[in-house]
């Protein structure tokens, strides 16, 4: 299990995620290891209109999103990653969960480093946990950071 050699930090680009990312980076830093970024791109939902929505470009806009997905990740390894840190980016599309896991047992990551949100009660019941699906579906470590009372609202 350890030295940690690589390292899987999914984000939504939130402030607790931020705080993974940061930690994420140092754990990379201390053992070395490399660290993947990793952004998921949900599905776009198909509107079932008679008229459809017309002018709308599903494939323009997935693209779309993948690209300011791309930037805002490259964002992240230059803002909270330490230099010297072999770290790179990767946006994947589905559901949240299941790609983080797929990703991981793909890249054959040694340890997964996510934040949680903290969400309780109706909207946990309703949404479910993306930390807690990927904790019980992951075959490898998971460290869950939890948000700091900074960014509790």
């Amino acid at each position: 299990m350890l030295p940690f050699k690589r390292i899987l930090c999914p984000t939504d680009f939130s402030a607790p995620a931020c705080r993974a990312i940061r930690a994420a980076g140092e754990m990379a830093e201390t053992f070395s290891a490399e660290l993947i970024l990793v952004h998921v791109v949900g599905a776009i939902p198909a509107l079932d209109t008679p008229t459809g929505m017309v002018g709308f470009d599903v494939a323009a806009y997935q693209k779309e999103l993948t690209d300011s997905a791309e930037k805002s990740l490259q964002e992240r390894l230059e803002e909270h990653i330490p230099e010297g840190v072999n770290a790179r980016a990767l946006v994947v599309h589905g559901e949240a969960a299941h790609e983080i896991v797929r990703t991981a047992n793909e890249e054959g990551v040694d340890l997964i480093v996510v934040s949680t949100h903290g969400a309780t009660g109706w909207r946990e019941r309703i949404f479910g946990s993306v930390t807690e699906k990927v904790v019980r579906h992951a075959e490898c470590p998971v460290l869950t950071v939890h948000r700091s009372t900074e960014t509790k609202k």
